[in-house]
């Protein structure tokens, strides 16, 4: 039996299905008593697992099957106002989880309201980019192991926002074309392949549907999104979740930092805003055009390939 196998929840014991640490293995694990977790990263253009902020396992694979169980009912913006050290990272200094005014918890926030911050102006950041970032938190599940643990995935604009591109659909534009079928279908109820777009230089993914998920599945799903894991995937912040301290809190003008190029995953930020008395910012759209869905018939999706994702989960079981 594979290491993976022997952790799937149909092996799990009923005395272990608890899921509380004993003593022994807090002492072993250095104290470690949970309360970050796991998540997707997709930085490099590279599926990773990430634990308490720290990289165990990674896939060469330009693709993943997942069920996504739950995800935040807005899209949230992060804000850093120092350069971003991917060796030592730090929370971010302002943060919503709305998109409309920074949560109480942001330590240096920038202004009362998202739509009239001055990080939300076009050229706040480098060249025409904005210094505060979209993003959306969903919580998937492998599809493989649909009763395993629940993961977090925070996706940047470029993964959210945009028009389809044939079987190519960015988040919005898949949940879209979900809602637009008759009857209309929902991302928990089925398997839905994530897949790098290698025409970008940032990583970004595009969303699709692969089949439908069995009663039994489907029930499990159900399920998955309502367990305490899934919401904290979905209100969490990446730093939140990899434990990363706090930025310090500033006085004053944030001072000038040496604006850098990074890459664009989970709460990777823009380059450090400009400095300088900042302009009127005005309510902000989606930068792409939205454009209602055209209803198609049904495809019918090869299904998932069970040793792909068998190899997969194996490989990430190396914990």
């Amino acid at each position: 039996m594979s290491n993976i196998a022997l952790f799937s929840g149909s092996n799990v014991p009923a005395f272990a299905k608890k899921g509380e640490l004993s003593a022994l293995a807090k002492s072993l694990t250095g104290g470690a008593g949970g309360g970050g977790g796991k998540r997707i990263s997709i930085k490099g253009g590279v599926f990773r697992l990430m634990v308490d902020g720290k990289e165990v396992a990674a896939i060469d694979e330009r693709y993943l099957d997942v069920v996504v169980v739950n995800a935040a009912p807005k899209i949230g913006r992060t804000f850093y106002m120092k350069a971003y050290d991917g060796d030592a990272p730090s929370a971010p200094d302002c943060w919503s989880s709305d998109g409309e005014k920074p949560d109480a918890s942001a330590v240096n926030p920038q202004s009362d309201r998202c739509a009239t911050c001055p990080q939300n102006i076009k050229g706040s950041g480098n060249g025409e980019s904005r210094a505060c970032r979209y993003s959306q938190r969903l919580a998937v599940v492998l599809a493989n192991d649909i009763e395993g643990d629940v993961m977090q995935l925070q996706l940047p604009a470029t993964s959210i926002f945009g028009k389809e591109e044939g079987d190519n659909r960015p988040l919005q534009a898949f949940a879209r074309f979900l809602v637009a079928q008759n009857p209309p279908a929902s991302p928990e109820m089925m398997i839905t392949r994530m897949k790098f777009d290698t025409k970008s230089e940032a990583p970004k993914l595009f969303f699709k549907p692969m089949r439908w998920l069995s009663e039994d599945e489907y029930e499990v799903s159900v399920r998955q999104g309502q367990t305490e894991d899934a919401k904290r995937a979905i209100t969490m912040t990446v730093a939140q979740s990899d434990k990363a301290p706090a930025p310090l809190k500033m006085e004053g003008a944030p001072p000038k930092a040496k604006p850098v190029v990074v890459e664009e995953e989970d709460e990777a930020p823009a380059p450090p805003p400009k400095r300088g008395r900042p302009a009127k910012a005005k309510a902000e759209e989606p930068e792409e055009e939205t454009v209602e869905p055209t209803v198609r018939k049904e495809e019918k999706p090869a299904p998932a390939s069970k040793a792909t994702l068998a190899k997969l989960a194996a490989d990430w079981d190396d914990e």
